[in-house]
């Protein structure tokens, strides 16, 4: 599963809230810590959907295949596959 970039942001936005509303240090640098680790999985989705975008428009529309015939059965390994 690949996570979104809205839910990486709002992640982030997350811990940088706890990290403010920390009283002690050490929790505070925990969650800012969590919130760069956030960033960085934000980063890495926001290429993914560039990259998924990117890949489906060189694919161009995509065209329903045609059912197999029945010659295109006989080929296959399972030629009783579709009959069922």
């Amino acid at each position: 599963m690949s996570l979104t970039l809205a839910f990486c942001r709002t992640q982030e936005a997350r811990q940088l809230a706890i990290a403010a509303a920390a009283p002690l240090e050490n929790s505070r640098q925990i969650a800012n810590i969590a919130a760069a680790a956030w960033a960085e999985e934000a980063t890495a989705a926001e290429r993914a959907d560039a990259r998924r975008l990117k890949s489906a428009a060189s694919r161009g529309p995509m065209l329903p295949s045609a059912l197999p015939n029945a010659e295109d059965r006989s080929l296959s390994e399972n030629p009783d596959r579709g009959f069922a």
